[in-house]
């Protein structure tokens, strides 16, 4: 199994590389992820240090492009994905990449204020629209006298009487307009008289682009002093008030230039909407390749920060973790990065002498990697040291249909895990930002396995969906009568005697046993000594392959100090706990049972102590942007 079996042997090395093919190196490296470098100024702010510059301009375009990814996505409009992984442009080419993006954003921004200013002059004429064809039915009430308004009640005669009514017409938010009208009639002692009516159509807020639902109002009322009180109230409550002629002649003609000018307003926003989106299709058709760059370029300048530079500042050293077997891909990479920038100078790579421990790094593979990153979520082994994650691919489903038990729920898992296997690469284009939807996509062969081996332990239990079927037939029969069956709730079948035919179920637990009333028992019995049969042999299958770590690291007393010890102590009192589970079903019979002999048992489980190796990759970072995107 070689490196699946151990951890890979790594090795410190110094790598020295010339200033103006670091950045084409580093990219190299970046590519192949078989490299983790040390920082080598650990006492130096990250604001001090020397490419925090183009840093910043990475992060000053990730916000441009931040925003014309929101811009897309509130137009739904489809982001190309062609699966391709652009190579890191050249350090020259950020100069074109900003003025690209500062372009769009500009342009974006600039065509978003005008649509919401044009949005804005719409929402008004179109509230003055319905304002003119509402209030003509006031106009038309006034125009019947001042009797007519009096009749109303809602203005004293002597008032209604004295002369020429004025009047404001607006329009206000629906939810408000109970509050208005009571501080209306308070604020003015009833001295005013109040006409609204709903409009039928939602309005648009040009800002946030909800609907609103407004209404249309007209205040009769006599006097400057009421019309200044009027208004305050009007403006305290954010209703918004237009003029609005008097005589019918102003008001047709009015309503008609309104409509004209809604109409303009229609084509230009039209053109102004057809626009915006031709230029966020154009953005969308590259801007996973720019995210990808962009990313990258940040990447290896955030790697360079971690750098030193020697005293001629024309050569920047740099300490790096490296795998053993992989030295020569390195060099190769080293060779292509400097041919990319046009350096003559190639780099110089030295392994290093060092007691520091360095750290785990299983190779893996997209079936061996969820198992993998199982095994360290409970803890990293140390370096060299045998790595459990292969027996766990069998190990942990296993265990798991062992508790889980049912063939027809294990079925549709096993499909389920089918489905995404089959289906890996659209699926794993996608890039889905759910966190619930990455993490079983990421397990999708731990579901399928634990689905198959549900199926199989569901047949040992012949359990279907909390349900048994019965093919062989049962093994017990049945000796009552009717009126015996009639008569009684239960009835007991005795093993002990001619109830049972003498050869047990061919495969799997008899059938029986699922409409009996002590089948709980019956199966948590069955199924904990099982568990601890199961939990027994792979306690001590890991103290045995201890004996590996001890054999490799050429630690002979650790055998007889720690190994033996640990068998010792595990057989004499586990094992002999798991022999007493097989002496109960050999040695005692259905009618001996009752001086069976009872068991308990509990486990607890230690993490590792190592730390994992987690190397410069472009493929890492870009998976965790996506996902925090």
């Amino acid at each position: 199994m070689g490196s699946l079996f151990r951890s890979e042997e790594m090795t410190l090395c110094q790598l020295f590389l010339q200033s103006e093919a670091s950045y084409a190196c580093v990219s190299e490296l970046g590519e192949l992820g078989l490299v983790q470098f040390r920082d080598l100024n650990p006492d130096v702010n990250a604001f001090q240090r020397k490419f925090v510059n183009e840093v910043r301009r990475c992060d000053e375009m990730e916000r441009k492009l931040r925003f014309l990814q929101k811009e897309i996505e509130k137009d739904e409009i489809p982001v190309l994905d062609t699966g391709e992984n652009p190579d890191a442009p050249q350090p020259r080419e950020m100069i074109d990449m900003e003025a690209t993006f500062e372009k769009l954003e500009n342009e974006l921004r600039e065509v978003n204020n005008n649509a919401e200013a044009l949005k804005k002059n719409f929402l008004e004429l179109t509230e003055l629209k319905h304002i003119l064809r509402k209030t003509q039915v006031f106009f038309d009430e006034r125009e019947g006298g001042v009797d007519e308004v009096m009749s109303k009640n809602l203005l004293p005669p002597e008032i209604g009487a004295g002369g020429q009514l004025g009047f404001v017409a607006g329009v206000i938010a629906r939810e408000r307009l109970p509050a208005f009208e009571r501080m209306l009639w308070r604020a003015c002692r009833g001295n005013v008289f109040l006409r609204t009516a709903e409009i039928e159509t939602p309005l648009e807020d040009p800002s946030t682009g909800d609907e609103v639902h407004k209404c249309v109002f007209i205040i009769f009322f006599q006097g400057e002093q009421l019309k200044s009180r009027v208004k305050k109230i009007c403006e305290g409550f954010r209703a918004t008030l237009y003029p609005c002629p008097e005589t019918p002649a102003e008001r047709r003609e009015m309503a008609l230039g309104v409509m004209t000018r809604i109409e303009d307003l229609n084509t230009v926003l039209g053109q102004t909407t057809d626009h915006r989106h031709r230029v966020l299709v154009a953005a969308a058709k590259n801007i996973r390749n720019w995210f990808t760059k962009v990313r990258k370029i940040k990447a290896i300048y955030h790697t360079l920060n971690l750098f030193n530079l020697d005293v001629t500042q024309k050569c920047l050293i740099a300490e790096a973790w490296i795998p053993v077997a992989d030295m020569e891909t390195i060099h190769l990479a080293l060779r292509r990065g400097t041919e990319r920038s046009g350096s003559s100078v190639p780099p110089i790579l030295n392994r290093m002498d060092t007691k520091e421990e360095p750290p785990t790094y299983n190779r893996t593979n997209k079936f061996t990697g969820a198992f993998q990153n199982l095994v360290d979520a409970y803890g990293v082994a140390a370096y060299r040291e045998v790595n459990p994650a292969p027996y766990t691919i069998i190990t942990f489903p296993f265990l798991f249909a062992v508790m889980f038990g049912d063939c027809g729920h294990g079925l549709i898992m096993a499909l389920f895990g089918a489905w995404m296997v089959i289906k890996e690469k659209p699926l794993q284009a996608q890039k889905s930002k759910n966190e619930i939807w990455t993490m079983f996509f990421g397990g999708r062969y731990i579901i399928l396995l634990m689905g198959l081996f549900s199926i199989y332990t569901g047949l040992i239990y012949n359990d279907v969906f909390s349900k048994s079927f019965n093919i062989f037939g049962s093994s017990f029969k049945v000796n009552y009568g009717d009126e015996m069956i009639l008569t009684h709730k239960q009835l007991q079948l005795n093993p002990t005697t001619r109830d049972y035919y003498g050869t047990p179920y061919p495969f799997g637990i008899d059938p029986v046993w699922q409409v009996s009333s002590n089948k709980i028992s019956y199966l948590n019995s069955y199924k904990m000594k099982s568990s601890i049969i199961f939990g027994v042999c792979q306690m001590l299958f890991g103290v045995i392959l201890s004996t590996w770590n001890h054999r490799f690291f050429n630690k002979p007393l650790n055998i007889w100090a720690e190994f033996i010890p640990q068998v010792i102590f595990l057989t004499f009192l586990f094992g002999y706990l798991v022999i007493l589970v097989f002496v109960k079903w050999i040695a005692y019979d259905a009618s001996t049972a009752g001086c069976a002999p009872r068991v308990e048992f509990q486990s607890k489980f230690y993490g590792g102590t190592g730390h994992p190796f987690v190397p410069f990759s472009f493929d890492a970072i870009l998976d965790q942007s996506y996902t925090e995107d």
